[in-house]
Formats: C-alpha cells, sequence, structure tokens
C-alpha cells in the first residue's frame, strides 16, 4: 500500500477575530539604512554605498543601531579609510569611506535611519495561535522605496486625533496620538503581504468571524473597517468593481460609496492599510493601496494570501 500525503497543509484557523483597529508601529531595521548624502568641504563622500544599502559592519565591530555606527566609527578615526560591511539586497559588500573633519567635527557625509515608526491597521487575530496580520502590504523606507528587513519590532495602542482629507493626486492621512507602553504583540516579519507577529494582548476570542475563499468573493456591496475618531471601529460601505485572482496582491477593486465616509476622509487615507473588507458576512481582505487619480477607489488582497503568508 502506498500512502500519500498533502505536501501544503495550512493551518490558519476558517474563523478569526475581526480587527479594523488602528495599531503603532515600531520596526527595527536589521542594520542601519542608508537613505541620503550630504556634502563635507564641499563635496560628497567617495563611497560606493547608495541609498537603501544597510550597513552592517565597521571594521571588525557588528553594527544594528545609528548608536553603534557612531561609536565604531569614533574608535577607528586614526585610520585614513574605514571598512564598511553592507547588505546591498541579498548580497553582502564592502567598501571605504574617509570620515572628514569640519568645523572641527568629524562627519560621514551619510544620512542614516534605524527604524520605521508609523500607523496602519489591524486585519485580523488567527484565535489558534494568536497570530496577527496587518496592512496588507509591505512597509517600505519612504526615501528609498526598500522594503524594511525586521530585526524587531512592536505594534502598539494609538488614537486617531485628526485626518487630513484625501484628494485626487494628493491622498491623505490619519494623525495619531501613541502609547507605546501599551504593547499589543511583537512584528516577526514585513512582507508584500503585510506585517505579522504575536498578538499578546486581550481580545474577544468569541467574537469571530468566516473566512471566505476566493471564489465567494462578488462584485457589488461590501463593508469596511476601519478607525476614523480616538479608538472607535466604524462599518462602512463600498462597492466592489473588479475581482482579479491573478495579481499578487491587488485582487480587489473598490470604490467608497459611504458618504459618511467620504465627508469625513475624501477617500481613502494613510493609515488605512489593512481595514478588513467583509462581504455576506465573511472577510473577504483587507484595503491595501489607493488609486491616487482617483482618491475614492482603491484596492484590497485576498483575506486567504495574508493568511497563508501568516503561516509561513
Amino acid at each position: 500500500m502506498i500512502l500519500s500525503f498533502p505536501l501544503n497543509v495550512l493551518a490558519y484557523s476558517s474563523k478569526v477575530y475581526l480587527g479594523g483597529e488602528t495599531i503603532g508601529i515600531d520596526i527595527k531595521s536589521t542594520g542601519v539604512i542608508v537613505i541620503g548624502f550630504y556634502k563635507v568641504n564641499g563635496k560628497y563622500p567617495t563611497t560606493s554605498l547608495i541609498e537603501g544599502d544597510i550597513i552592517t559592519k565597521v571594521e571588525d565591530t557588528n553594527i544594528t543601531n545609528i548608536k553603534e555606527l557612531t561609536t565604531a566609527i569614533e574608535n577607528n578615526l586614526n585610520k585614513e579609510e574605514i571598512i564598511i560591511t553592507y547588505m546591498r539586497g541579498n548580497k553582502t559588500k564592502t567598501t571605504s569611506l574617509k570620515i572628514a573633519l569640519e568645523n572641527n567635527l568629524y562627519k560621514t557625509g551619510l544620512y542614516v535611519k534605524d527604524n520605521i515608526t508609523g500607523i496602519g491597521t489591524l486585519t485580523f487575530i488567527d484565535p489558534g495561535n494568536n497570530t496577527y496580520g496587518a496592512l496588507g502590504h509591505e512597509i517600505v523606507e519612504v526615501n528609498t522605496s526598500k522594503i524594511i528587513e525586521v530585526k524587531s519590532g512592536t505594534i502598539f495602542e494609538n488614537s486617531i486625533t485628526s485626518i487630513d482629507s484625501s484628494r485626487d493626486g494628493e491622498p491623505g492621512s490619519k494623525n495619531a496620538k501613541f502609547y507605546y507602553q501599551n504593547l499589543y504583540g511583537d512584528i516577526k516579519k514585513n512582507t508584500k503581504y503585510g506585517i505579522y507577529g504575536t498578538y499578546s494582548a486581550n481580545y474577544n476570542k468569541n467574537s469571530l468571524i468566516n473566512i471566505a475563499e476566493p471564489e465567494e468573493i462578488k462584485l457589488g456591496e461590501a463593508t469596511i473597517y476601519t478607525v476614523l475618531n480616538n479608538e472607535e471601529v466604524e462599518a462602512f460601505t463600498i462597492n466592489i468593481t473588479k475581482i482579479n485572482k491573478n495579481s499578487e496582491t491587488k485582487n480587489m477593486a473598490f470604490e467608497i460609496t459611504d458618504t459618511r465616509l467620504l465627508n469625513k476622509t475624501g477617500g481613502i487615507v494613510q493609515g488605512m492599510s489593512g481595514s478588513p473588507i467583509v462581504q455576506n458576512g465573511k472577510l473577504i481582505g483587507a484595503v491595501t493601496h489607493v488609486i491616487t487619480d482617483n482618491v475614492k477607489t482603491g484596492y484590497g488582497v485576498f483575506i486567504t494570501k495574508m493568511l497563508e503568508e501568516s503561516e509561513k
């Protein structure tokens, strides 16, 4: 007798906690990100570094943040050139960097950062393993448009204080007050389908919603859940205008039809990414992108893709 087993068995639950809450996001990268350059003594630094490179080592010292970078450089100021190890994509490279003296200060000519802070929307929590998914798309460094590789990170409580409305060609944003001390969970990975980690705060495990497969999704009316004021999750109507099963992330096109939402936001705003989409009593996906030329319209990703990503 020959026994066969499926090669890919996904363990996510058929019912999940429905999100909609706004979350604060803080990600520390795996190294120090180069985001730009400035002139020292009238010249830009002579180096092969480019925007988006991640510095991981100075000489023989490993680097994980700006403080360590500064200390390591200060410890090697006696050298004419300092050896820098960095990541470009998946490749490890080395280069040399001359530290120049200007106005009695040693300067590198590099603009750098080591963390990303912002807001987004919680999409779901899987009660089977307390894994959550949020955003529905990757977090990139705004100056370089490069995806951030997570060393560590947290999600935490925040409260929406105001909204800058969207206009065609100019998407708006949610503004929030952060409560860093009120942690909701960690961030383990940042992917094209959103951010994921373990949700460690309390939530109502009796308040669950069924998952819809892509075949169940129909054109027409649906509902998104998001926060516009303080921490209150509200429901707003949308109209799904297109379904694309072949797209990686833009699986649903939709337009906002709810006048309450349009009067408050003008359309989709930053911070709304991850807002869960529900149709016929089932969770079908999450808001991911605004269409800039028509901010009343946007895209969503299938919830099954987010759940599959959470299990990898």
